[in-house]
């Protein structure tokens, strides 16, 4: 399928966090007009400014025909699926599907902005983005292994 290159980041910190990572990654290559190209491995982080268990996370790279809009909508209906809840900011979570690069492209609306705004202050998204995609260029930002450098300090493991 040609479509449109996206990378999500995937979390989660409530539950069985690494059986929520693994079933997102399953329903992600399950969306219609979706293929799922590459998936990272596991990893295991502090919560960053939130409260909780460690979080398992992970970066997938989908083809879609999708809109980012319409691929917004699906990601929250994967979210819900999972047992997602809001009650505050950066409350802990059973899944979070974070829409992190839509191709190069910019995008700002009231729901949504890629590239994503904190993807770049991140370990947990940069050390598997590196892992699937170590060339990809992020719009409006200095290379890879720049942005790697200045997270170095934050603890990441693979499972």
């Amino acid at each position: 399928m040609s479509g449109n290159i996206v990378y999500i980041g995937i979390g989660s910190n409530l539950g069985n966090a690494i059986d929520n990572v693994t079933g997102a990654i399953s329903s992600l290559g399950r969306l219609a007009d979706t293929l799922l190209e590459k998936a990272s491995s596991l990893y295991r982080t502090a919560p960053i400014d939130a409260d909780g268990d460690d979080y398992v996370n992970a970066v997938v790279k989908i083809s879609t025909t999708l809109t980012p809009e319409s691929l917004l909508k699906a990601l929250w209906q994967i979210e819900k699926t999972f047992g997602r809840q809001r009650p505050y900011r950066n409350a802990p979570r059973t899944l979070d599907l974070d829409m992190l690069l839509y191709n190069a492209d910019c995008i700002s609306t009231a729901h949504l902005t890629i590239p994503h705004p904190r993807m770049t202050e991140r370990a947990f998204v940069l050390v598997p983005l590196a892992e699937i995609a170590p060339d990809i260029v992020i719009p409006k930002q200095e290379p890879l292994p720049i942005l790697l450098e200045r997270v170095k300090n934050q603890e990441i493991h693979r499972i």
